[in-house]
């Protein structure tokens, strides 16, 4: 994804202890109201185009925005193929507790729409709960129903052996190494078998092209989700990037209206 030209200088906060301790790149921009938060997709970063586009926003609106890089994305530390969806739970729950404050508004973008409801789940088993949540192509479960589950055998014997398989990618010069290891991580979190309890309303923005999160999986999202509170959008050509001018401006209305 294209960047922006971004003059904000990362803040670090030290995620994990002993030799799993990894520094989190995070950028937090002053402002009034229940904290937005951006989580981020599967090898992207803060400084992409939605991410971006959200925190110009932010900076007009006069509204409290934190965004960061998981743990081997974008200036944070770490490896990203030694990365797991818990490491990347951890490392959103961190900054969150250190940085949102109460009831933030969380935006996740595929893989951190996953991301988002997980801690969404968390806060409110603890009682701390969410101001609400935008997601955008939600990837909920992605490494089981729309990579393990469509594997052909001959993939699925080269994660068994070799413990990686490198997918390629239309986003990165360079194929996305997977690991047997996120495979098996991802298990621990699967949300989609049972009903999901956000604490909080939930708008679901989804392109109907999208090559890698069908508008399917957005539908059985919607049926796992409470009917109060909760809207599913559709765009009828939107693709999964969702970062054209009118899907920005899309984005930021649709936050702008829940925050």
């Amino acid at each position: 994804m294209p960047d922006f030209p971004d003059a904000m200088v990362p803040d670090f906060l030290s995620v994990g202890s002993g030799p799993e301790a990894r520094r989190i790149a995070v950028r937090v921009r002053a402002g009034a109201g229940p904290s937005v938060v951006w989580l981020g997709g599967f090898r992207s970063d803060m400084r992409a185009t939605k991410a971006a586009s959200l925190d110009d926003w932010a900076a007009r609106a006069g509204r409290r925005m934190v965004r960061f890089d998981y743990s081997g994305h974008g200036e944070s530390e770490g490896r990203f193929e030694d990365g797991t969806i818990s490491d990347w739970l951890a490392d959103a729950e961190a900054v969150i507790d250190a940085h949102a404050g109460p009831a933030p508004i969380l935006v996740g973008s595929s893989m951190g729409g996953w991301i988002a409801c997980l801690v969404a789940r968390a806060r409110a088993r603890r009682g701390a709960g969410i101001g609400g949540m935008v997601l955008i192509a939600p990837a909920l479960d992605f490494t089981e129903t729309l990579m393990w589950e469509s594997f052909p055998p001959e993939i699925r014997e080269t994660l068994a052996r070799e413990g990686v398989w490198y997918r390629p990618t239309d986003y990165a010069p360079e194929p996305d190494p997977i690991r047997m290891a996120l495979i098996e991580d991802g298990r621990r979190h699967l949300l989609l078998g049972e009903a999901l309890a956000p604490g909080g309303p939930v708008h679901i923005l989804q392109g109907m092209r999208d090559p890698d999160v069908p508008h399917a999986h957005a539908l059985r999202i919607l049926e796992r989700l409470p009917a109060e509170g909760t809207r599913l959008t559709l765009i009828a050509d939107g693709d999964h990037r969702l970062s054209r001018p009118q899907d920005i401006d899309l984005l930021v209305r649709t936050v702008a209206a829940m925050a």
